[in-house]
């Protein structure tokens, strides 16, 4: 029978939507593969890794009778990126072969039984749903993604802290070295929720999120995340643990505070970078009235000092910072001003947008 019969475009951009979750390598083989479902005439494809699924419907042609298969995901989406995007595709499913068409291309294709995936059991205590803009939730997940630990013992730090309650949702990340906050405003009344995302499902919603207008769907269980995206559905385990107070975590009325132009400090410290090493990323920050003075040094005694003129009458402070957490958050920030406000060299810096009162970043210092 045929699976599906369609263009190359379509059935490319169903299965990417999907295969983002798939591991290159698994110990057990069939997650390396997409589950194809033929249900009431359309096609659904489903992912998992056991912790997520990803599950999408779409029409893509072919016979209407119920079958399921399953296949190795890259490989096919590798050959499907090889033929022309108008180019129509189709795939055949014949006495436990599968065999994909193309012009007068043709793969034959190793198969496993839809009845061996392991489908995620999926909650039955899931609380209300609710709604907002895909374009809000990517915004604030790009403000604040790149501060989440990565295999750190911590578990509950591998990951992103959601707190939604009335008309507020506030996302904050953070590896116990520095933390980022992000908040905005919604249309809508929200019931209150504090979970933590995992980073994987993180990173998997950043790339499936428009920046167009569209709304995700989302439902909580204690154990379990449910996000709808139009005719998909993505469904992850919860990271048990008790994420850090991050209210205690972001400092407040700091004495001393400069705003200064975001990409000639960017690049002052991109340059000031080159001279530090792998396994010292350190950067001595001189603030003076007047002045910004930013110097590094590597083992090979080299060395690099850098200044910028600034508009500053406060303290003199020496404090020093990894470079690389400076260097991430003016990266993953757009307006043209931030604000830096210190204490004194041995307290945390709170990196904020002087338009935005949405947005704080708080940096450990670190000893030079």
């Amino acid at each position: 029978m045929i699976v599906f019969k369609s263009s190359q475009d379509k059935i490319l951009t169903a299965l990417q939507s999907v295969a983002g979750i798939v591991e290159r390598r698994s110990t057990m083989p069939i997650l390396s593969n997409v589950l194809i479902q033929k249900l009431d005439g359309g096609v659904q494809l489903t992912t998992s890794d056991l912790e997520i699924q990803i599950q999408t419907k779409t029409d893509l042609g072919g016979d209407d009778a119920p079958m399921g298969i399953t296949v190795g995901a890259r490989k096919l989406i590798e050959i499907l990126r090889t033929m022309p995007s108008d180019q129509t595709v189709s795939l055949e499913h014949s006495d436990g072969k599968l065999v994909l068409k193309g012009g007068k291309s043709r793969f034959t294709l190793q198969s496993m039984p839809a009845e061996d995936f392991p489908l995620v059991q999926e909650s039955s205590q899931f609380g209300p749903s609710f709604t907002i803009p895909q374009r809000i939730l990517k915004g604030l997940m790009s403000q604040v993604a790149f501060a989440m630990a990565v295999q750190d013992i911590r578990y509950y730090l591998n990951g992103m802290l959601f707190v939604a309650e009335g008309q507020k949702l506030s996302l904050v990340a953070t590896d116990g070295h520095r933390l980022a906050f992000a908040s905005a405003s919604l249309d809508v009344e929200v019931p209150k929720q504090e979970v933590i995302l995992p980073r994987k499902t993180v990173l998997e919603l950043q790339r499936l999120l428009s920046d167009k207008d569209g709304d995700i769907h989302i439902q909580f269980a204690n154990n379990q995340a449910r996000f709808v995206i139009e005719a998909m559905t993505f469904v992850s385990k919860l990271v048990e643990g008790k994420f850090p107070d991050y209210n205690r975590v972001i400092p407040k009325n700091h004495k001393n505070s400069v705003t200064l132009g975001r990409a000639p400090l960017q690049a002052t410290l991109q340059r000031t970078a080159i001279m530090t090493s792998d396994k010292f990323k350190g950067v001595r920050v001189s603030l003076a009235p007047g002045l910004l003075r930013l110097a590094s040094h590597n083992a090979e005694q080299e060395e690099a000092v850098d200044e910028l003129d600034i508009d500053y009458s406060g303290d003199s402070i020496d404090i020093g910072f990894n470079v690389t957490y400076l260097i991430d958050v003016l990266s993953n920030m757009s307006q043209d001003m931030v604000k830096l406000e210190l204490t004194d060299g041995n307290s945390s810096a709170l990196i904020t947008n002087p338009e935005d009162a949405n947005f704080k970043y708080v940096v450990m210092p670190m000893r030079i």
